[in-house]
């Protein structure tokens, strides 16, 4: 029995996006991968809300070491609140 592969890290999801489109995901541990939505909705309505910045940069913060932009972080939060 061969031993499984990890995933490597990925700086962004285009990076992600590069290596799902080009490899062999054959022997790959991806037991801990977990489910994501994609976003088809047109984002037509605009919200204007005042935060402090200590909180702001948390978010842009955890945004980025997932790889997303702060807004769809933001967006997917309200979402999992909304539904979890």
């Amino acid at each position: 029995m061969s031993e499984d592969k990890l995933l490597p890290l990925f700086s962004s999801d285009d990076d992600a996006e590069a290596f799902v489109g080009s490899a062999d995901l054959t022997g790959y541990d991806l037991s801990a991968l977990t489910p994501t939505r994609f976003e088809f909705s047109s984002k037509d309505a605009r919200v204007n809300m005042r935060l402090p910045v200590d909180l702001l940069d948390a978010v842009k913060a955890t945004a980025a070491r997932k790889g997303m932009p702060y807004q769809r972080f933001i967006r997917q939060a309200l979402e999992q609140a909304l539904h979890g």
